[in-house]
C-alpha cells in the first residue's frame, strides 16, 4: 500500500485516475490519497489559463464530474470555433477537441461550419486582429475605389465590396481579382502613322475609361489596360490611313469622335465605358514641318495680294465716282480747291488773292 498526499490551492483541480480512469475530482486543501494492488495517479491542473492542457482530455470531456466546471468544444473537419474569456476575443481553434475551465473565466464559443466559406461577423475587424486569424483565414483588404470579383474553385461567385473580406483556409480554392472602378487616363504616345497621301507623322492621343462591368473584365482579357491600348492604337491608325494631312491638322475632333466611337463598340465587350478620347499632338517630320511653313507662307502672301488688290479696286471706282461728280457739278471743284488750300496753309503761309472768276494760279508763296 502507497499513501501520499497532495495539497491543492484554491485555483488548482486535483484529478485522480485509477489504473489509468478518472474517478474523482478534488479542490483546495491537502489531500491524502493511498495505493492498494491499483496505481493511483493524481494531475493537479491549473484553472487560471482558461485552457485545459491535460493528455486525459478525452476522459474529461466525457466525464459528468466536470460537467459544471469546464466546457468542452469537439470540431469536426469542417467546423472552427471562436472563442471569447471575460468578453475578449481569445483565439480560433480548428478541428480537434478542446477544454476550458469556466469557475473563475466567463467563457463563449461560437462553433463555424466551414460550408459558409466566407466569414461574414459584425466584429470581424477584431477577430482579424488576433495571430490566429492567419492560421486560419485568408484575408483580402480591397481599397476604396475597388471592388473584388471573387471565383470559388474556378466559378464566379460574387462582387466583393471594398473592405476586409476573410475567407476559411482549406475549405475551397478561393481567387479574388481587384477591380479599379474609377475613372482612369491612358496616355496613347508616339504612334507612328502614315496617312492617305503618304505623309508619316507621329500622333499622341489621351483615352479616358472606366470599368463597369468588373466580372466581364476579367473574364474576357488578361489584362484591361493593354486590350485597351491595342484596341486604340489600331482603331487610330485605321481612321488616319483613310484621312489626307491637311483634313487632319484641320479637324482633329472629327478624328477623335470616330476613333472613340469605335473603339467603345469594341471596349463594351470587355466590361469599359469609354468616357472620353482627345488627340493631344500631331508632330510633323522635319522636313515636311519646313515645307508646310512654305505653304503656309505663300498661301499668307496670296491672301495679302488679293487683299491689296481689292483695295485698289475700290479705291479707283471711288476716284472715278468723284470725278463724275465733279464733272457734273463745277462747284465741287471750287470747294476740292478750297480743301487742299487748308491743307497745305497748315504748314505754309499763303496769299490767295480772288479774282472775278474765283480761285487763279496767282497765289504767292511768301517766305
Amino acid at each position: 500500500m502507497i499513501l501520499f498526499r497532495k495539497y491543492i490551492k484554491y485555483d488548482e483541480f486535483g484529478l485522480v485516475y485509477k489504473n489509468g480512469k478518472l474517478i474523482d475530482l478534488v479542490s483546495e486543501g491537502w489531500r491524502w490519497f493511498f495505493s492498494f494492488r491499483s496505481k493511483v495517479k493524481v494531475e493537479v491542473v491549473s484553472q487560471r489559463s482558461p485552457w485545459i492542457d491535460s493528455v486525459e482530455i478525452d476522459q474529461l470531456a466525457r466525464s459528468v464530474l466536470l460537467n459544471d466546471k469546464a466546457k468542452f468544444i469537439d470540431l469536426k473537419d469542417n467546423e472552427r470555433a471562436l472563442v471569447w474569456v471575460d468578453n475578449r476575443f481569445e483565439k480560433i481553434v480548428g478541428p480537434g477537441l478542446y477544454g476550458l475551465w469556466t469557475k473563475f473565466r466567463k467563457v463563449d464559443v461560437t462553433v463555424i461550419k466551414t460550408d459558409a466559406l466566407q466569414l461574414k461577423r459584425q466584429d470581424l475587424e477584431t477577430i482579424l486582429k488576433n495571430v490566429s486569424a492567419n492560421v486560419f483565414l485568408n484575408i483580402t483588404d480591397i481599397p476604396d475605389g475597388k471592388v473584388g470579383v471573387l471565383y470559388v474553385n474556378g466559378e464566379f461567385t460574387e462582387i466583393l465590396p471594398s473592405g476586409k473580406n476573410a475567407f476559411w483556409k482549406d475549405a475551397a480554392k478561393v481567387k479574388i481579382y481587384l477591380v479599379d472602378q474609377r475613372e482612369q487616363i491612358m496616355d496613347i504616345s508616339g504612334q507612328e502613322i502614315m496617312t492617305q497621301d503618304k505623309v508619316t507623322m507621329r500622333l499622341n492621343a489621351l483615352l479616358t475609361y472606366r470599368i463597369t462591368d468588373p466580372q466581364k473584365s476579367v473574364d474576357k482579357v488578361m489584362d484591361i489596360a493593354q486590350a485597351l491600348y491595342r484596341e486604340a492604337q489600331l482603331t487610330l491608325r485605321s481612321e488616319v490611313g483613310t484621312r489626307v494631312l491637311d483634313g487632319l491638322l484641320a479637324d482633329k475632333e472629327d478624328l477623335a469622335k470616330y476613333t472613340k466611337r469605335n473603339i467603345d463598340a469594341v471596349a463594351k465587350g470587355f466590361g469599359v465605358e469609354i468616357i472620353a478620347l482627345g488627340i493631344r499632338d500631331i508632330i510633323l517630320p522635319g522636313d515636311m514641318k519646313e515645307l508646310m511653313n512654305k505653304v503656309m507662307e505663300a498661301q499668307k502672301a496670296s491672301e495679302a495680294n488679293v487683299i491689296k488688290r481689292r483695295e485698289e479696286t475700290a479705291a479707283m471706282r471711288s476716284q472715278m465716282n468723284t470725278a463724275k461728280l465733279i464733272e457734273a457739278n463745277p462747284v465741287l471743284m471750287k470747294l476740292r480747291e478750297l480743301e487742299v488750300l487748308e491743307t497745305v496753309a497748315k504748314t505754309s503761309k499763303l496769299n490767295v488773292v480772288l479774282g472775278e472768276q474765283g480761285l487763279t494760279d496767282r497765289i504767292t508763296k511768301l517766305i
